[in-house]
């Protein structure tokens, strides 16, 4: 049976902070305890950046970690040094996407299926057909957007417009863009907790200068987090778009995230999924097909759930190459550009026939008891 976090704290009581003077426990350094029959992980929260005293008392945790419950039990700590909270504008703010006529979440159950790749290619190709389109970066721990983009120098500006004090998307390609890879150094990890996170996407969503657009696209983290609570809260989406691979531990993911946007609670209508890296096809041989990942996973699922499968996309170098230079290959011309122009008009027409048959989305309200 495995120990209760009651044990571990008592027994964690007894490492002392050498500056603080006073127990990591006592000084609330211990949180988000995580115990399993083989395991312990906590983070621990260090009182200042560049704590001298980082590594000693993680070493001090470990040690007393061993003497007391047993050598063989991993124990896995992060240390996490305090970031500065966003800083909220003084002036009056108000949510500046009002003009929007459609918002769009790309979502995913889990990482690395290319959700990001996706949702930049199919902005553009959106953009493309004469469409005002916005694009905001919500993978606040990995944000790719700015590099997709070639905006890695973008420094977005405040804009003041009547009483309100706003922030001036960057633009590329035809697509409106803020990203909080635009305000953090890219070579350093973010980390923010669950209430920093949202309030810098409550900053991008209500203090982006957006004007009129016809569509402004979310990319989501992968999974279900606070992020996805937040969104759902802070905005009336038209709809949401589920990207995966074609494999089936993608899938079984992928079929969490249309649960919980499906939901009673949330009840965002899912307006289709996108299977990605469907196959694979050599630049040189332009007309095979390998399935890598399986073979029309999505499209399966697709029918299962009766939802519309709105494209498939393959895996091809210049895909990935897009991606890594800035150069997203809707903005190219060939038959890969032709897919992401097909999935454009594809999820057009599901958001037209979405508004015409259904009511707008409540946002979700949180009762506190």
């Amino acid at each position: 049976m495995p120990l209760s976090n009651e044990q571990l704290l008592d027994v964690l009581k007894e490492v002392k902070h050498p500056e603080a003077g006073s127990d990591i426990v006592s000084l609330g350094m211990v949180q988000d305890i995580n115990i399993s029959e083989n395991s312990i992980t906590f983070s621990l929260n260090l009182l200042k950046a560049n704590d001298p005293f980082a590594s000693s008392v993680k070493k001090a945790c470990t040690r007393i970690i061993a003497e007391r419950f047993g050598a063989s039990i991993a124990v896995n700590i992060l240390a996490v040094a305090p970031v500065a909270k966003p800083v909220e504008s003084p002036l009056k703010t108000t949510a500046s996407v009002t003009k929007v006529k459609n918002i769009v979440a790309i979502a995913s159950g889990k990482g690395g299926v290319g959700k990001s790749t996706v949702a930049a290619n199919l902005a553009v190709a959106v953009a493309k057909t004469g469409a005002k389109v916005g694009l905001i970066d919500a993978d606040i721990y990995g944000p790719s957007m700015p590099k997709m983009f070639n905006l890695e120098t973008a420094r977005p500006t405040m804009i003041k417009q009547g009483d309100l004090e706003l922030i001036e998307p960057a633009e590329s390609y035809g697509v409106k863009i803020l990203s909080v890879g635009f305000f953090v150094d890219p070579n350093n990890a973010l980390v923010w907790r669950g209430p920093m996170a949202t309030s810098a996407l409550k900053q991008l969503i209500h203090q982006g200068a957006w004007g009129e657009l016809d569509f402004l696209f979310i990319d989501m983290p992968p999974g279900t987090s606070d992020i996805h609570l937040t969104l759902v809260q802070e905005l009336s989406l038209t709809g949401v778009i589920i990207v995966s691979t074609p494999q089936d531990v993608a899938l079984a993911d992928a079929i969490k995230g249309i649960s919980m946007f499906t939901g009673k609670k949330i009840n965002v209508p899912v307006l289709g999924l996108i299977e990605n890296m469907a196959w694979f096809t050599p630049e040189e041989l332009p007309n095979n097909k390998y399935y890598i990942f399986g073979k029309d996973g999505c499209k399966k699922l697709a029918e299962r759930m009766r939802l519309p499968l709105l494209g498939q996309i393959p895996i091809v170098q210049s895909i990935r190459e897009g991606g890594d230079f800035g150069t997203p290959v809707a903005t190219q011309a060939g038959p890969l550009a032709d897919a992401f122009n097909d999935l454009a008009r594809k999820v057009m027409a599901e958001v037209d026939k979405r508004n015409a048959t259904a009511p707008k989305t409540e946002k979700v309200t949180v009762k506190h008891k």
